[in-house]
């Protein structure tokens, strides 16, 4: 059975039977869904079984009851219960929950959206994004600009009509339509006039000039004292969105600047900006930004780091703390054209892709700043490590890694240990627990180690890998085992009596975690072996007479 996520959530039989049914609860959740992608509500299995129990039955009657319940208490909600067998002959409740295509809400007034496995209230401003994000209408496949199927730009109709039959990801019945039918497959098209999406992929120059909100890009270069030092402009509106992405990333000529760094008796050039990253920021800057929203694109260049500024927030639900694990289709028909085009990897995963790239060349995550209305993503300008590269490179070619593994082992080798919590932050889990699938089979398989429990758990590299991969790393303290470290701030603190934990941290090793200091003091302190006078930033400690 699955797990609780964002498409599926699990109820108890109870919240539908007797005199104590939690009937506002399903409610909510309904409405949830319904604003959200739509999604399966498994009533009769228990949030931590798999399975309903072997001997439940479920009354028929109860799923007519359960459509008038949500009827009388949601609005634009649709559903369908049916009854479903499990494996061991149980029976349960499949609540279907479509998408809806305008807002939806309890009958009192009260909004809801799912984010991951929750179903959050959504209030003040975000009722007016959720309803400009929910409209029935999407702006792709509006025709406001009566603009008649005749007037596409002919080669950019043949060029995208040869990349969809070229491309593994479609269908053989599609790729046999002809031009016209593919229009409508794709709803470039609608009757006898191309749609919004339609003049922004195929249209003439003049006709995407007179959208208003087709993107323009504007690349500005600065220097240390930040003035500007180049500026490059796609403003013409020649260019569709898919062609913006090979034309910016070839006319930058910063892009082409690259590092070299040792390779045995060779030298490897590595780019100062990865193509795949480049990419993958455009990509999502033309394809998640509101169209309803004028605003340029504007990409920076700046000595230590490379900033591209998207118009309009993040869609709802999403924010820079969860914008790794959530994904929400603002432009359904432009992803699905960019995607078959292989322009772009399924939904949820750009992201992913930019974690896994930066980090396999020991280079930090990107970082992402939501503003009133825009989105900003910044890639540090960082020389690669080579040692990183080489480390992610041969475990990768001696164990079935996947995109998750090679993520967590590279935050692992960037930061040489992290604790469960520091680890969680960094890939932007709420807990412990879901850190398990990105690092179970790295413990299993012995390339990764750990110490502690709990939220105190420290993860590190296995120093054996290490030197079977023959990989030169420098040793660290960053893993070093609390009586050692115990034993280290004694001796220390003998030399040096009446310190701050500031000046024991800096001599004894800066790589070590100052909490990690903090905590071995403390318990120090109640032990008796050390003592200190002072409060907060003026506490200083001595070993006890």
């Amino acid at each position: 059975m699955s797990q609780e996520g964002q498409l599926i959530d699990k109820k108890s039989l109870r919240a539908v039977t007797g005199r104590n049914a939690d009937w506002d609860g399903l409610a909510k959740d309904c409405v949830a869904f319904a604003n959200a992608q739509g999604g399966r509500l498994l009533i009769g299995i228990e949030d931590d079984a798999a399975a309903p129990a072997s001997s439940q039955r479920i009354d028929p009657s109860l799923v007519d009851v359960i459509r008038r319940k949500i009827g009388e208490r949601t609005v634009n909600v649709s559903v369908l219960p049916e009854i479903r067998h499990a494996e061991n002959g149980g029976e349960y409740i499949e609540l279907h929950v479509r998408r809806s295509m305008t807002v939806a809400s309890t009958t009192d007034g009260r909004y809801f959206l799912r984010v991951a496995d929750e179903s959050k209230p959504v209030v003040g401003d975000d009722v007016m994004r959720l309803a400009a994000e929910r409209s029935a209408l999407p702006w792709e496949t509006q025709t406001t600009l009566r603009v008649p199927r005749e007037s596409v730009d002919r080669a950019k109709l043949d060029a995208l009509v040869a990349g969809i039959r070229a491309s593994d990801r479609v269908k053989p019945s599609v790729k046999e339509k002809t031009d016209a039918e593919l229009l409508n497959h794709y709803l470039l098209a609608h009757g006898e006039g191309l749609t919004n999406l339609g003049v922004l992929c195929v249209g003439t120059q003049a006709d995407r000039a007179r959208l208003g909100t087709a993107p323009v890009i504007q690349f500005i270069k600065y220097d240390a004292q930040e003035r500007k030092v180049n500026k490059l402009v796609w403003d013409d509106h020649t260019l569709s969105p898919m062609e913006l992405v090979d034309h910016v990333w070839r006319e930058v000529p910063d892009f082409r600047e690259f590092y070299e760094i040792p390779d045995g008796l060779f030298r490897q050039n590595v780019p100062v900006f990865d193509e795949v990253v480049v990419r993958e920021l455009l990509i999502n800057a033309l394809v998640h930004r509101p169209y309803t929203q004028r605003g340029d694109i504007f990409i920076s260049l700046h000595p230590d780091r490379l900033e591209v500024v998207n118009p309009g927030p993040l869609p709802l639900g999403v924010t820079p703390e969860n914008v790794l694990h959530e994904s929400r289709r603002r432009n359904e028909h432009l992803t699905r054209l960019f995607h078959d085009l292989k322009l772009m990897e399924r939904e949820g995963t750009g992201f992913d892709i930019l974690y896994e790239v930066l980090l396999s060349q020991g280079r930090p995550v990107p970082r992402v700043t939501e503003g009133p209305d825009w989105v900003k993503v910044s890639v540090a300008r960082a020389a690669p490590k080579p040692h990183s590269i080489d480390f992610i490179a041969k475990a990768s070619q001696a164990y079935p890694l996947t995109q998750r593994e090679r993520i967590a082992l590279g935050l692992l080798v960037q930061h040489e240990a992290m604790t469960a919590r520091e680890f969680g932050r960094q890939l932007e889990l709420d807990d412990a627990e879901s850190l398990r699938p990105w690092i179970a089979r790295l413990l299993d398989w012995g390339l990764v180690r750990q110490t502690g429990r709990t939220q105190a758990t420290r993860y590190f590299v296995d120093p054996g890998l290490v030197r079977r991969l023959e990989f030169p790393a420098a040793t660290s303290l960053k893993r070093i085992e609390p009586h050692r470290l115990r034993a280290l701030i004694v001796e220390d603190l003998e030399r040096y009596p009446d310190s701050a934990i500031g000046e024991i941290h800096q001599r004894i090793g800066a790589e070590i975690p100052r909490s990690q200091v903090k905590r071995v003091l403390e318990s120090l302190v109640a032990d008796g072996t050390v003592r200190y006078q002072g409060e907060k930033r003026w506490r200083r400690y001595r070993v006890a007479a």
